[in-house]
């Protein structure tokens, strides 16, 4: 393969009978000029990009933005590869590249920025989470910069988006959004305050995560048990009426109807906080007697 144009020491263009290509590998690049060959022992990665435009943005970046940056983006995106045994959208390498280095560049300048998602990403991303952790492992080894969960918490969701058919970006921070909203109008409604870090908690926002992607895609998750939802309305009161504004919060955010059955089974979730409110109230009444 000849060299098309250098874009650092670790990337160049070429071209060969199928089109042009961006090789990475370390010193790939290195005091080598356009035509020259390309040395087939550095070669790491080769990438081709169907989107153009795509294309275009990942050279810019290449060369841009620091190499050692790149080439940890480039570590962590092959490890998520080798971890989740899919085949990673390509649109990652440009977005998590500038993302990461952006962070990178914050960070070595003492700027940190929360992430109000956290606790719903590690719940409802836990395996892109962990690797997460992996990377800021790798991102202290290489690059001597620490990062925080908050940071951590990021890269999971990239991950996360860059997996075939996951979703945009932006569609997975509404629907976290959505979940920790419906998590303050639990909170609100019944006085309470839920522990984030509880088995019940990520159960109740893993059955709301999965319950509206089915009301989206006008899916049943559960049947019809007129039984069972009379018991519940008499029985937990409390709870029916809190998911009740649950409901009517998603309807009037996103025009989707809980059917009575979902509320039903998210009245369950609800009455095991505010059970374990009302153990922990008595507890703490008896404590200072």
């Amino acid at each position: 393969m000849k060299i098309k144009k250098i874009l650092n020491n670790s990337a160049v263009v070429v071209k060969d009978r199928n089109g042009e290509k961006i090789v990475m590998g370390q010193g790939v690049g290195f005091q080598k000029k356009k035509n020259d060959l390309v040395v087939q022992s550095k070669i790491e990665k080769v990438f081709v990009m169907k989107d153009p435009n795509e294309y275009q943005k990942f050279e810019e970046i290449l060369k841009f933005l620091p190499e050692e940056h790149i080439q940890v983006a480039e570590e962590i995106i092959s490890y998520a590869e080798r971890k989740l045994g899919v085949r990673i959208n390509e649109h990652i390498h440009v977005a998590f590249s500038d993302h990461l280095s952006f962070a990178i560049e914050r960070l070595t300048n003492g700027i940190k920025i929360k992430n109000g998602l956290l606790n719903q990403i590690k719940v409802l991303y836990s395996k892109e989470f962990e690797m997460g952790l992996w990377a800021k492992e790798l991102i202290k080894e290489k690059l001597g910069v620490e990062i925080p969960e908050d940071e951590v918490a990021n890269i999971a969701m990239h991950i996360h988006s860059a997996r075939m058919n996951a979703g945009n970006m932006q569609k997975m921070i509404e629907s976290t959004t959505t979940i920790q909203e419906i998590t303050s109008i639990i909170e609100n409604c019944l006085q309470i305050n839920i522990v984030e870090d509880s088995v019940s908690y990520e159960r109740l926002i893993t059955h709301l995560h999965f319950s509206i992607n089915s009301l989206e895609k006008k899916e049943s998750s559960h049947n019809h048990d007129p039984i069972m939802l009379s018991m519940i309305k008499e029985n937990f009161k409390e709870a029916y009426s809190c998911a009740q504004k649950v409901g009517q919060f998603v309807k009037e955010k996103y025009g989707l109807e809980y059917p009575e059955e979902e509320l039903m089974y998210i009245s369950m979730h609800i009455q095991r906080f505010y059970n374990r409110a009302k153990i922990s109230h008595k507890t703490m009444t008896k404590e200072k007697m």
